[in-house]
């Protein structure tokens, strides 16, 4: 595979990305329902880039309510061969301070309420997430972080919880004996779901805030977290520029762009021809074999 097309999922705050050339709102009909929005197409030098506002432009969608299967199915239809995941979280850490960026490396999924898989009855598959995240990509982005001036962590574990409630103390006290470094509410199932599509994925988590287990600071509100996000945004699209200008010419093969091999454990002769028509998009190369 020569060319790169990189996905990129925009979180809280980030809902654009300036400078595209060729710049295009289009619309992609997925089978798993309507993703958070139109996809924005467009080049950044040689690269092409796939951009999706994870809640819709205008921050429409909640959480529970983001559609992360037709996310990642319409992404994968558009032609995406990587996906980086732009977030904002909370810290579970001291050291690490609002306006810190995390590459994220882990995750304890703490969600409910989400379709957490592709498959299901009439097609079954398993896929390893013991490596969640693309270690190139994430490294590529890490380096993007610290060329735009941000404090980088390069690696820590998210937890993602359902929302749209944030944590009580007692929770935020749990999460931080668990090892956790910061939570979030949408990196799962999105993270697990771009593996099943065999996309290599890197998450960049945008601290706005300390949870509610820091005694000294007062607890997250919706207005903080705000101010923090808007200084956040700017440096996550520079992060974008500076990361597809770090692309290799020619994309290398990865590991997870064949994540599925071995995976479905249906044989070819009980699988139902409609989920199998269904998946030909995030799992077509797989079932084909």
């Amino acid at each position: 595979m020569a060319g790169w097309t990189l996905g990129v999922i925009g979180g809280s705050g980030v809902y654009d990305l300036e400078g595209l050339e060729d710049r295009k709102w289009v619309a992609v009909e997925s089978p798993f329902g309507a993703p958070s929005d139109d996809i924005l197409t467009g080049r950044l030098g040689a690269v092409r880039l796939a951009f999706l506002p994870r809640h819709g432009r205008g921050h429409r969608l909640p959480p529970s309510v983001v559609n992360a299967r037709a996310n990642i199915d319409a992404l994968k239809r558009l032609g995406c061969t990587d996906i980086l995941s732009l977030s904002a979280v909370g810290s579970l850490r001291e050291a690490i301070a609002p306006g810190d960026f995390v590459v994220v490396d882990q995750f304890i999924d703490r969600t409910f309420a989400r379709e957490k898989s592709f498959f299901g009855p009439g097609l079954v598959g398993h896929v390893s997430v013991a490596e969640p995240v693309c270690p190139r990509l994430s490294g590529l982005a890490a380096a993007a972080a610290r060329a735009v001036g941000a404090q980088v962590f390069p690696g820590g574990c998210y937890l993602a919880m359902e929302g749209p409630q944030f944590s009580t103390k007692a929770e935020s006290a749990l999460y931080r004996s668990w090892g956790c470094d910061v939570i979030g509410m949408t990196n799962m199932p999105e993270a697990k779901l771009a593996r099943e599509a065999e996309l290599p994925y890197a998450s960049v988590a945008m601290v706005t805030d300390y949870d509610a287990w820091h005694e000294e600071i007062a607890h997250v509100e919706v207005t903080h977290i705000v101010e923090v996000m808007r200084a956040n945004a700017a440096r996550a699209r520079a992060l974008v520029r500076h990361l597809v200008e770090a692309l290799p010419a020619k994309r290398p093969p990865s590991p997870i762009d064949r994540a599925l091999d071995g995976a479905i454990i249906t044989p070819r002769e009980s699988r139902d021809p409609a989920m199998v028509a269904k998946l030909e998009a995030v799992a077509g190369r797989a079932l084909g074999a």
